[in-house]
């Protein structure tokens, strides 16, 4: 006779198993890629049949944009939280701008980048995209025209100034798929030289904002 022990099965709530399964294809999209999100990647991830994971999300397609869509809300509250972490305005933008070089935001424009060329030929991926853009130039120029009414910032196009930063900064980011020589300072400094231009700040106000 056998003496082994049968594993107790946990269940779990629906809701929890769900979060349970997107943080783990959204930990593989970062580490690894949006092409490795499959059913089965992610049922080994969790130690469960694949049928498991094909309950809560029929389609991988499904699942591979709600992947992005959790790891881009993550970063997005970890980068620019809707709850301003700094005293001011400035300081809050100087924070932001602070967390978008180094390994760490590489990870997030691998996967920015990933995303937007496989949406190319997945419109769930497509849709999920589009969302994640407005809601981080929707975050951006809320801080941008809080910084306006407190007397902080002087603009009269909160919108476009979001928009020019994220563009440099999807440009600095861009790199991050390549071995490129270190850039020049001036360069790295872009997006702050940028802001301090057109929110009518002071040279170098960014940089002794964010300490």
């Amino acid at each position: 006779m056998s003496s082994s022990v049968q594993r107790k099965r946990i269940r779990k709530d629906p809701a929890a198993r769900r979060a349970e399964i997107v943080a783990a294809a959204a930990a593989v999209a970062l580490a690894e890629g949006l092409e490795c999100v499959t059913l089965r990647r992610i049922a080994e991830e969790l130690a469960v049949r694949p049928g498991l994971i094909s309950h809560y999300f029929p389609s991988a397609e499904d699942l591979v944009a709600e992947a992005f869509g959790s790891a881009a809300t993550g970063e997005l509250d970890r980068l620019l939280p809707a709850e301003r972490a700094a005293p001011t305005h400035t300081g809050q933008l100087a924070r932001f701008l602070a967390r978008t070089s180094g390994e760490e935001y590489d990870a997030i424009s691998r996967l920015w980048i990933n995303a937007r060329h496989l949406s190319r030929y997945r419109p769930v991926l497509r849709d999920r995209v589009a969302q994640q853009e407005a809601a981080w130039r929707a975050r951006l120029q809320g801080l941008i025209e809080g910084g306006v009414a407190a007397g902080e910032f002087v603009t009269d196009d909160p919108l476009t100034v979001a928009v020019q930063l994220l563009v440099l900064l999807d440009g600095l980011g861009v790199h991050a798929n390549t071995a490129t020589p270190e850039r020049p300072a001036a360069v790295l400094r872009m997006p702050r030289t940028t802001a301090e231009r057109e929110l009518g700040l002071r040279p170098g106000t960014l940089d002794e904002a964010a300490g």
